[in-house]
C-alpha cells in the first residue's frame, strides 16, 4: 500500500508524521478503530495512544457520537448556509469556556489560529506577534518558525516556500522564559499585537508551564496593550472541560480550539471577547470565511461529545489523569537515567534524554530520537501504538481500561529492558 501511495501522494502520506520516518519505519495502514484499539490491514490489533492526536477523548467509534453524525448526515452533508446547531455548539463552548463570549467556527485548527492572529492585528492596529519555540499553531506561513513536532522531526527550523517577509513580524521566545518575552516587548515597543502560545505545549512533546508563567505572560501582554491568544486545539476540553484556561484559572483574550469539539470530524474554532470578535465580517471589516465552516456533521458530533463530557465531568477527567499518572509512576519507579516523563491530565510524553527537566524546546532537541524509534518498534511488536515521533504526545481516552494500562506498562518495561536502557 505504501509503495502504491508513493506514486500518487507526496511522500506517500497526507501528513508528514504518518510516514513513520521519524522512527525509521514504514507506515501502518489502519482498517478500523474501536474503543481503545486500532486494527491494521494485516489484522494486527494495537492499544492506541495516538487517538488521532487528541480528538478521540472517548476512543474510537463511540456509539453516541457516531449516531449523532449519522443522524445529521441523513439531513444533508453540507449546506453552505446557516443551521441551528451552529448556535448550539457556540453556546456550549461559551458555557464551558466563558472567555469565548463569541465564537467563529472553521474547518481546521490552522484556519482558527490564522484568523485569530489577523483579528488580533486588526484590533490592536499592530503587526508583530510573539510565538514560542516548539509551539505549533498550524501550517500558516508566518507561524512556521521553530514550530513544533513536524518541523522538529524532519530537522527544519522553518519551511521552504515561506518568504522572509512573511515571518519578519514573528518574534520568537523560549517557552518558560519570561525574561526573553520582556526583552522583546522593550525592543519592539508599541509594535506587538499579540502573544500566541499553547498554554501546555504538546507539539514538541508535553511541556509543562512553570508556576506562574502563564499568568505573568497575560499580565505582561496587557501592560503593553497586546492580546494573548491561547491555542487550545489540543488542551481544550482535554485538560478539563474548560481547557487549560479553566485548569489554570486564566482568561485569554482569544482562544483557538478544535479536535475534541468535532468528535473526530474536521473542525476548528476561535473566539474571545465580544468587542474583539465583533470586528469580524460581516459585523466588522476583518474578513474571514469558509465554505465548510460549521459543517453540520462535525457540529452534530461535537455537540454530542461535549454533552457526554458534561454528563461525565465529575469522574471522567479524574479517571483519565489517574490512568496517565499510573503509566508515569510505574516507569518512574525504575529510576532510569535515560527517560524523563512529562505528564499532565490525560497527556504524557516519554522523552529519551538524561536531562531530568524538560521545560523548553532546547531540552527537547537533546532527546535521542534513534532510541525512541527503537522503543517505538519494540512496543509496536507487542501491540502498543504510541506516536511515531519523539515530539508528539500520548493521549489517554475513556476507552482505555485498567488492563490496557497494565499491559502498556509491562510492554514499556520489556522494551526498556531489551534495549538495555538504564
Amino acid at each position: 500500500m505504501f509503495k502504491n501511495a508513493l506514486d500518487v501522494i507526496p511522500g506517500g502520506v497526507n501528513s508528514p508524521v504518518r510516514s513513520f520516518n521519524a522512527v525509521d519505519s514504514s507506515p501502518i495502514y489502519i482498517k478500523r478503530g474501536k474503543g481503545a484499539y486500532l486494527y491494521d490491514e494485516d489484522k494486527n490489533k494495537y492499544i492506541d495512544y495516538i487517538n488521532s492526536f487528541g480528538p478521540l477523548i472517548f476512543g474510537h467509534s463511540k456509539k453516541e457520537i457516531s449516531n449523532a453524525a449519522i443522524k445529521a448526515m441523513d439531513k444533508g452533508t453540507t449546506f453552505g448556509a446557516c443551521h441551528k446547531n451552529e448556535i448550539k455548539l457556540a453556546e456550549l463552548i461559551k458555557e464551558k469556556m466563558p472567555s469565548m463570549e463569541m465564537t467563529r467556527l472553521t474547518s481546521s485548527g490552522t484556519e482558527a489560529t490564522m484568523s485569530a492572529i489577523r483579528l488580533a492585528r486588526a484590533y490592536t492596529k499592530k503587526d508583530k506577534i510573539i510565538k514560542f519555540e516548539g509551539c505549533y499553531h498550524g501550517h500558516v506561513d508566518h507561524l512556521l518558525v521553530k514550530a513544533g513536532s513536524g518541523l522538529t522531526t524532519f530537522g527544519s527550523p522553518s519551511s521552504p516556500g515561506v518568504p522572509r517577509d512573511f515571518t519578519k513580524h514573528t518574534l520568537i521566545a523560549e517557552f518558560n522564559n519570561l525574561t526573553q518575552v520582556e526583552k522583546l516587548f522593550k525592543k519592539n515597543k508599541n509594535k506587538i499585537a499579540a502573544i500566541i502560545l499553547e498554554p501546555v505545549p504538546a507539539n514538541m512533546g508535553v511541556i509543562l508551564p512553570k508556576s506562574g508563567f502563564l499568568k505573568k505572560i497575560l499580565d505582561l501582554a496587557h501592560c503593553n496593550d497586546s492580546l494573548v491568544i491561547f491555542d487550545e486545539v489540543i488542551s481544550g476540553f482535554r485538560l478539563s472541560i474548560g481547557g487549560a484556561q479553566e485548569y489554570y484559572n486564566l482568561k485569554p483574550d482569544i482562544t483557538c480550539i478544535g479536535k475534541i469539539i468535532g468528535g473526530g470530524f474536521p473542525i476548528g474554532a476561535f473566539g474571545g471577547k465580544k468587542e474583539i470578535m465583533s470586528i469580524l465580517s460581516p459585523s466588522g471589516p476583518v474578513y474571514q470565511a469558509g465554505t465548510l465552516s460549521g459543517n453540520p456533521i462535525a457540529v452534530a458530533a461535537g455537540i454530542k461529545t461535549i454533552e457526554l463530557l458534561e454528563k461525565n465531568n465529575l469522574t471522567l477527567y479524574t479517571k483519565l489523569e489517574k490512568r496517565a499518572l499510573n503509566i508515569k509512576t510505574e516507569i518512574d519507579k525504575l529510576n532510569l537515567e535515560s527517560i524523563t516523563i512529562n505528564q499532565i491530565g490525560s497527556l504524557l510524553t516519554f522523552f529519551i534524554t538524561k536531562n531530568k527537566s524538560v521545560v523548553s524546546y532546547k531540552d527537547v532537541l537533546k532527546c535521542d530520537t534513534k532510541i525512541y524509534g527503537a522503543l517505538f518498534k519494540k512496543l509496536l511488536l507487542t501491540g502498543i501504538m504510541v506516536p511515531p515521533s519523539q515530539f508528539e504526545a500520548m493521549f489517554i481516552s475513556d476507552s482505555h481500561s485498567k488492563n490496557d494500562i497494565i499491559e502498556t506498562i509491562e510492554s514499556f518495561k520489556k522494551g526498556i529492558k531489551t534495549l538495555g536502557l538504564k
